[in-house]
């Protein structure tokens, strides 16, 4: 990728580091709820949002090929100092709430979350190091789409640290194509995955199915995999793959990302079904935010005539830090065929593996 040119109001700090390449010195930001069409301004663009809606973009001057880069030491919390929004008698009463909204056939699918945060202060006034807990998480836990975005706070534009280890593709624009690859359904091993797991893949196969409809050309929203497998350190999913086209009237308009994001924000993968009942679902149930989990995190590149290309995670397998805290998420979708008992094991598992890389 070339470097992009400097602007006028100069180049502030802040690294990001996606797909391969590490990005430098943000040139501009840009709330894309207040600048749908921000992303007209060719460059390359790195992408956080929170699950509760809104999304940040910032442009950055110079990308290059990120190799050959030690990553410094990690100096993360002591194990025993995080704690969870909801415990174990809260999160299993949460489960068997949402089974009776199933029962009451408010929601057929809710993704029930919780927070886990650990106090981490600043170092000499530094912050920590983002890049030294992605060099952690890439030897003990590579993920497809891991990366991560750090600029400071204490700058003209919004601060961001997050730091992923996704596995799972909430979008991919490329050459007037959009992709998602929703995961539902999670096991320590194949043979641990259900007839419950499936049945969730399906549902909200379906939803990324109905939701591409809303910007894509009638008849090209296609199915390419249905319930594949997808294994990863400690534990496997269930993945599906979807793709449409893109209508002419998306793919060509300055705000095409925007209006993308739209229709499919937040991940259907995360939200639940019928996505607007899972979400009122949620926030009666889920103590505090979430955050940029199950949000998004990625990367956005405008060629100089105007040509889109993008690749945004689901913010899962995903730590951010803020207010002297460190904080991931984890979760579990809920269906009728839930056992609260497993579920909450199903967070813990998800969780164990990628807080352990982060802790001391």
């Amino acid at each position: 990728m070339p470097s992009l040119s400097r602007s006028r109001a100069g180049v502030a700090p802040g690294v990001a580091w996606f797909a391969g390449h590490r990005a430098t010195g943000v040139v501009e930001h840009a709330d894309l709820r207040v600048r749908p069409d921000a992303l007209t301004t060719p460059g390359w663009w790195a992408l956080v949002g929170e699950f509760e809606g809104r999304v940040d973009a910032w442009r950055f001057a110079h990308v290059q090929d990120d190799a050959g880069r030690a990553p410094g030491p990690w100096h993360g919390p002591a194990r025993d100092t995080w704690r969870s929004s909801l415990d174990r008698d809260a999160y299993l009463a949460a489960v068997r709430r949402v089974r009776e909204h199933v029962r009451e056939g408010v929601v057929y699918q809710a993704n029930l979350c919780r927070v886990l945060s650990a106090p981490l202060p600043r170092t000499d006034g530094r912050e920590p190091d983002a890049r030294a807990l992605a060099g952690r998480l890439l030897a003990g836990n590579p993920a497809p789409y891991a990366g991560g975005v750090h600029v400071p706070g204490g700058l003209d534009v919004p601060p961001a640290w997050v730091v992923t280890a996704s596995p799972e593709l909430f979008l991919r624009v490329q050459d007037g194509v959009v992709t998602s690859g929703p995961i539902k359904g999670t096991a320590a091993t194949v043979d641990g995955l259900t007839s419950k797991d499936r049945a969730e893949n399906v549902m909200i196969t379906d939803l990324v199915r109905n939701d591409l409809h809303r910007v894509c050309l009638p008849g090209t929203v296609r199915v390419t995999e249905l319930l594949g497998t997808q294994e990863h350190p400690g534990l496997v999913h269930l993945v599906s793959t979807v793709a449409g086209d893109l209508a002419p009237g998306v793919r060509d308009a300055p705000d095409a990302l925007a209006q993308v994001l739209a229709a499919t924000y937040p991940p259907g993968s995360v939200s639940g079904a019928p996505k607007s009942s899972a979400l009122r679902v949620i926030t009666d149930l889920e103590p505090v935010p979430r955050g940029p989990y199950c949000g998004l995190v990625g990367w956005a590149h405008v060629a100089a005539d105007g040509g889109l290309t993008a690749e945004l995670a689901v913010g899962i397998r995903t730590f951010w830090w803020a207010d002297e805290v460190l904080r991931f998420g984890t979760g579990a979708g809920i269906t009728w065929g839930s056992d609260a008992a497993r579920e909450w094991d199903e967070t813990e598992l998800k969780a164990a593996r990628l807080v352990g890389l982060a802790s001391r």
